[in-house]
């Protein structure tokens, strides 16, 4: 019964890997640490990792330290798990973190990286020139064309990466400004898609069908020669790479969960409510929504430092 466990944990260990390599330009050093941590882990679980509960992992922890491993090795393999549930729960392959309830296994949680609003426009401004920079026809600029609609899907929905790619075809036959996603548990909820974002996803389908790389009754709105039939995570998030080194900004501060958490600050910056962005992000815990209360605690800070009677900016 150990082996298909065994197998799981290796093929979702690979995959975890994989992010950290191309979303998060981790280092090979970086990798092969963090394979001998989930390794190691899990063949004390008798190849149980993806499915350890909080107990397993204390049992664990246990272990390392009747192995004489120092307290910051320990530390160091604790961080090795919260990356890969932290991962697992995201892609929705948990519904939860069993890291989360071990004393010491978490510290304050880190702001999330984000993009100011002008490195997002000029990332997409780019994006844009280069789609229309191509022949008509060509596979260029199916790609160029490609790659602006993603761009301006995730940034005017706040998708994740792997709901972005997903997206069926049947989004741009649709003309309604909300799209259904279908996110983390098999949920469905609802998203607002902005004029912009659907102009380029059409460019991109006219491109597309002049370079005769679809076919009629495609399925996928982003089609590409994998195994899933629909353009990769991994492909994408190479892709926004190069589009940010060329946009003057450096790749290692660009991802898709980037530009994800920049569309979220960027809502609580101007106004928006909490809850309403936990409804977009398709969080099922507002606690999850609230990495962003640092925006909310700025704009208060603001309005009170603003508008109060007895502020110095009321009096000048």
């Amino acid at each position: 019964m150990n082996a298909p466990r065994r197998s799981r944990d290796g093929a979702d260990i690979e995959t975890f890997l994989e992010m950290m390599a191309v979303e998060r330009g981790a280092a090979e050093n970086t990798i092969a640490a963090y394979r001998r941590d989930l390794d190691d882990a899990s063949e004390f679980l008798g190849g149980g990792l993806t499915a350890a509960g909080t107990e397993d992992l204390r049992g664990y922890l246990g272990d390392l330290a009747a192995r004489g491993f120092a307290p910051t090795s320990r530390s160091r393999r604790m961080s090795s798990l919260r990356q890969f549930y932290k991962f697992l729960y995201a892609e929705g392959m948990r519904g939860d973190d069993p890291t989360g309830p071990i004393e010491g296994a978490r510290k304050e949680r880190p702001l999330p990286k984000i993009m100011s609003a002008e490195e997002v426009e000029r990332l997409i401004d780019l994006a844009e020139a280069e789609a229309e920079g191509e022949e008509v026809g060509s596979a260029a600029l199916m790609r160029a064309r490609r790659l602006h609609a993603l761009v301006e899907i995730l940034y005017a929905t706040g998708l994740r990466v792997s709901e972005l790619v997903s997206l069926p075809r049947s989004v741009l036959r649709s003309q309604n400004r909300l799209v259904v996603v279908r996110g983390k548990g098999n949920k469905e909820r609802m998203v607002p898609i902005g004029e912009r974002a659907r102009d380029a996803v059409t460019a991109f389908a006219e491109a597309l069908r002049a370079s005769r790389r679809t076919a009629p009754d495609e399925h996928w709105l982003f089609p590409a020669l994998s195994e899933s039939g629909h353009i990769t995570r991994q492909a994408f998030a190479r892709d926004l790479k190069g589009l940010a080194a060329r946009a003057g900004i450096s790749a290692a501060r660009v991802s898709p969960h980037v530009l994800r958490h920049a569309f979220a600050s960027h809502l609580l910056q101007n106004g928006a409510d909490l809850r309403a962005v936990q409804e977009l992000l398709g969080h099922a815990d507002i606690s999850t929504t609230q990495i962003y209360t640092h925006v909310l605690e700025e704009r208060l800070i603001r309005l009170v430092a603003d508008h109060h009677p007895l502020s110095e900016a009321s009096r000048d």
